[in-house]
């Protein structure tokens, strides 16, 4: 570097092939000369794309965020690796128990078909599917078979457009006794036909118990005293 005017400047001194002194640049225009050498397309054939980048961006921050939580976790990354793969088996152990995640569906089809069947036709479909191990398709014929039956015995009036929430809040009135208990069963009902639930026999034999209890429960008449009612829910927990 030389003075000049009281200000550094720096060069740089290129060789020459004819032996003559080398030719001294100034350090900001040979900077630029370089620059724009660079910048030209075959220096950069081989560079990775905008996706490529992002990647690589993506990854380094991962490898940062690992590298920081293994020196913070107790046993490094041996410490990090079993708290991974623990927290990897509590989700794969909810996801089984609970199934995949929905909404809370509310049934708007109604709940039979267009071929009237009789309780026990439902009953006996419902076991046929249960024989199979055909959970969804029991459940649905079992809840099937709960509505008719209450139709049959007169504590529903027939309604080809009620659906399984409608069956069950109506009976409801007149079995106050079991009214929970056929709100769950709507419930699975609507989880299996219209929230993509898998049911499982539990469900099947929870709604099969129900059917048959409701078969020895008596009704709640709208004008029944107290002592009726409660004489009801008494045989109802027998």
């Amino acid at each position: 570097m030389s003075p000049a005017g009281g200000v550094l400047t720096a060069v740089l001194a290129l060789p020459r092939a004819d032996g003559e002194p080398p030719v001294t640049v100034q350090r900001d225009p040979a900077r630029e000369a370089a620059r724009r050498e660079l910048s030209k397309r075959m220096y950069h054939e081989n560079d990775p794309n905008l996706l490529q980048r992002a990647l690589n961006a993506f990854w380094e921050w991962i490898d940062k965020l690992l590298g920081a939580a293994s020196t913070a976790t107790p046993g490094g990354g041996l410490g990090l690796l079993v708290i991974v793969l623990t927290a990897a088996a509590l989700v794969g152990a909810l996801w089984w128990r609970l199934g995949s995640p929905r909404r809370t569906p509310t049934s708007a089809v109604p709940l039979f078909d267009d071929r009237p069947r009789s309780a026990a036709e439902h009953r006996a479909a419902a076991e046929a599917h249960a024989a199979q191990n055909h959970w969804n398709r029991a459940v649905q014929e079992r809840m099937r078979a709960v509505v008719r039956s209450l139709e049959e015995r007169a504590l529903l009036d027939p309604r080809p457009g009620r659906t399984a929430d409608e069956a069950a809040a109506e009976a409801g009135r007149t079995l106050p006794a079991h009214t929970d208990r056929l709100r769950a069963a709507a419930r699975d009902f609507d989880d299996v036909t219209y929230g993509g639930r898998t049911a499982g026999p539990e469900t099947y034999h929870r709604l099969a118990q129900l059917d048959q209890d409701l078969e020895r429960t008596k009704p709640v008449l709208a004008n029944s005293s107290p002592n009726t009612a409660h004489s009801a829910h008494q045989g109802a927990a027998e």
